[in-house]
């Protein structure tokens, strides 16, 4: 196993046996506020929504979290079959180990064997900066055809790579190679935090370049920072151990950034709001902020590693959460979600 895979091992391992959690979740500070007389029927509630161009099911999105080394094929697949059965979008994790090792495409591209409406590829922005924009899109187009993807994602996961051992922490030149890139593929350009948020004046200056979107990735979730707090520990290297503790909470809380995203943006971009989802009174809390989706990843990663099945009954269980949070306030479709009032304490 190489370094990379054994990093993506280690990610997953330590996801699910360590409590690498925020010290608060932000959706707490979030309330809807109950209508007790909805005048509508739960059944009758619409679900569909377009991102992207593409229709979904429901506005959920299995965000990305994994691939490229083997056991990460299984965890894929049982994603996978959870995003065909409900119609939903599905991500995956940074796909730079299959550029680098042809053998790991499977640990992906087993995505391609489900029908599933809309697809998301992966790279950290670290990379676009490294390899220069022709290189860029050479492997943004071998990333999207591994899996069939509708949508680019750029990671910004800067805090992750300055605490990391092995950490790439080059963002010189990165809004440029983002703009570029979105200006030059051919397929929609989407940024992507991973854990620390996006603020307001970021989404500001993204706002001016041609992205598709915006997934807020915020802070109140997984702590990529706790992460490679406890990898450090593993292999003893106590300098990145005592940063990764420092900046365990660094970030901009995900409903702040879901708002201040929208306000800088006018709302005219799409706003995924990932980080924190732990089920799906919180997703219907984004969209209650203006979120045109809610993207879940903690929350499925051990049924995902458990079975097809147990996958598919924890994604079942989120959107009957939705539809209830969506009867319980009275609304009928998704679209009418960001009307609704909400009290906030954040």
């Amino acid at each position: 196993m190489s370094k990379t895979e054994s990093r993506k091992d280690e990610h997953v391992k330590i996801s699910l046996e360590k409590d690498v959690a925020a010290v608060h979740n932000y959706w707490d500070d979030v309330k809807l506020i109950h209508n007790a007389l909805p005048e509508i029927n739960k059944d009758e509630i619409d679900f569909s929504t377009k991102l992207f161009g593409k229709k979904i099911g429901a506005p959920l999105i299995i965000a990305g979290m994994t691939g490229g080394y083997e056991k990460a094929k299984k965890i894929n697949e049982n994603l996978a079959a959870a995003a065909e059965k409900y119609q939903i979008g599905m991500g995956v994790g940074s796909q730079r180990a299959a550029l680098e090792k042809p053998e790991l495409k499977e640990t992906y591209s087993i995505v391609k064997d489900y029908d599933i409406p809309l697809r998301f590829a992966n790279i950290g922005a670290s990379q676009i900066v490294l390899w220069g924009h022709k290189q860029t899109l050479e492997n943004a187009q071998k990333m999207i055809d591994m899996i069939d993807a509708n949508v680019f994602a750029v990671c910004l996961n800067f805090l992750q790579e300055a605490v990391q051992s092995e950490g790439e922490a080059h963002a010189k030149g990165c809004f440029d190679a983002i703009k570029k890139l979105a200006e030059d593929l051919d397929t929609p350009v989407i940024v992507k935090e991973s854990g620390a948020g996006i603020s307001f004046d970021v989404a500001e200056r993204l706002s001016k370049t041609k992205i598709a979107g915006i997934d807020v990735g915020g802070h109140g979730g997984t702590s990529f920072s706790a992460i490679e707090h406890f990898r450090s520990g593993m292999i003893n290297d106590k300098l990145h151990e005592r940063g990764g503790k420092t900046f365990w909470n660094w970030g901009v809380a995900t409903p702040t950034s879901v708002m201040e995203v929208g306000e800088a943006t006018e709302w005219k971009l799409p706003i995924i709001a990932t980080g924190g989802i732990r089920n799906g009174l919180d997703a219907a809390k984004a969209l209650a902020l203006g979120a045109s989706c809610a993207g879940v990843a903690h929350t499925l990663l051990e049924p995902a590693t458990k079975s097809m099945d147990a996958t598919i009954s924890e994604v079942d269980a989120i959107i009957k959460e939705i539809r209830a949070s969506m009867f319980l306030v009275g609304v009928d479709k998704v679209s009418k979600m960001s009307d609704i009032g909400v009290d906030l304490w954040i």
